[in-house]
């Protein structure tokens, strides 16, 4: 059965270096459909569409619509708002009222649970309405997805900046500690890893929230890469948790902030990079000690976007388009490795997907719950995108010394 009405998209969450390819996929194959009158796109997410915030995208020009794909972070702007039963049972309202028939969410987790929701308004209404989850997210969590549109731009960046840290801790030696995104999930700081080419590179300690973190551990492991290299690049997921459960920085911190959904505000405010080296500079009385946070940076970065990354994710909202309009079909938009390197899509239960995380394999993390594994580094680097540079060292023999020979 064909349904005759609009199509809505919209983007929720934090932006990616690709969303926009996603949302423009959607658009472009929706208006190749003579069943769908309009395609709306809803500022600000779902916020967007209980305020009726449309615009209408069948009237953008193609060219332009191009242009904006290439273009990093949500162009149809986004929001943090987690929708209740309640908010969801407006959202439907308003695209009932629209005459709406197709739904695309591009978004993670919660976006995947909002969809679930609305699409069971649908169906107690009797309102024959499609409901399709688009991936995305650099955290790289969403359950049945061999990775998400997002993450390969987001890992490339941490790839390419530890480089860059690397080479300058090397020049100038002490400890560098790198705090990245990642509150559940450890792929986006396992990224780092791509850095090490050489046998004494960094990053030389990763830590990931899938592995417990003690503070006496991570010294103990900073004095022994120190003692041995003379320097230390470490990289570390802003989610580390103890033994128990509870995030490393209300270990370190009493008074914690937190966002409006109760979360605790974790590597936005540069907190737990400050604590971390406040404890090598004062244990191990190391001089030369550096925290930088991440933070945004690694979500929307213009100038180093993979190749890959932008072309799965306009292929995820063309497939979504595909199986919503030509199949009829609800569910979340799924990404599967078939081959090195080659994917596939697929689509899954809604409920499969929302409200859960997926976490780093314990193959790709090192016995130790301190680096990565060689298999999670053949699982990335695909994902990077072509045209990755990597890093180059003098090999020129050393000039023996004429007036210190005792210390050649």
């Amino acid at each position: 059965m064909e349904l005759e009405g609009k199509v809505v998209v919209a983007q929720g969450g934090g932006p990616t270096a690709v969303i926009n390819q996603s949302l423009v996929g959607v658009v472009l194959e929706s208006r190749k459909f003579p069943q769908v009158s309009r395609v709306y796109g809803a500022i600000n997410g779902v916020e967007g569409i209980v305020n009726e915030n449309f615009i209408d995208l069948t009237q953008e020009t193609t060219n332009n619509l191009e242009q904006v794909a290439k273009t990093p972070s949500s162009a149809l702007l986004s929001t943090r708002v987690k929708p209740d039963e309640q908010y969801c049972k407006e959202i439907f309202k308003v695209l009932e009222a629209h005459g709406v028939r197709y739904f695309f969410y591009i978004g993670g987790n919660d976006s995947s649970e909002t969809l679930r929701i609305v699409n069971k308004y649908a169906k107690q209404s009797n309102y024959e309405f499609r409901a399709i989850h688009i991936p995305k997210t650099i955290d790289n969590d969403l359950m049945y997805n061999d990775h998400t549109p997002g993450y390969g731009s987001a890992a490339r960046f941490v790839a390419q900046t530890f480089m860059g840290i690397n080479l300058d801790n090397r020049a100038l030696a002490g400890v560098h500690i790198g705090v990245l995104m990642g509150r559940h999930a450890g792929f986006l700081t396992a990224a780092s890893s791509v850095a090490q080419k050489y046998c004494d590179d960094g990053p030389h300690l990763i830590y990931l929230p899938e592995r417990a973190f003690s503070v006496d551990k991570y010294l103990k492991d900073v004095k022994e890469v120190y003692e041995k290299h003379g320097r230390c690049v470490i990289a570390v997921s802003e989610g580390i948790q103890d033994k128990y459960g509870q995030p490393v920085i209300t270990k370190l911190i009493k008074d914690v902030e937190k966002d409006a959904h109760g979360n605790i505000l974790l590597s936005g405010t540069g907190t737990l990079g400050d604590l971390l080296a406040k404890e090598v500079s004062t244990k191990l009385n190391v001089k030369r000690v550096r925290a930088d946070t991440f933070g945004y940076l690694q979500r929307s970065f213009f100038g180093c976007v993979s190749d890959v990354d932008q072309r799965e994710a306009r292929e995820v909202g063309e497939k979504a388009a595909h199986y919503a309009i030509w199949y009829n079909m609800d569910g979340s938009i799924t990404i599967h490795r078939t081959g090195y390197y080659s994917v596939d899509y697929k689509l899954t239960p809604l409920e499969d997907v929302a409200n859960k995380t997926r976490h780093m394999p314990d193959e790709f993390i090192n016995k130790a719950g301190n680096n990565v594994t060689d298999t999670f580094k053949y699982y990335v680097i695909p994902l990077l995108g072509s045209g990755m540079r990597s890093t180059h060292r003098l090999r020129a023999p050393r000039v023996p010394k004429i007036l210190n020979k005792e210390n050649q």
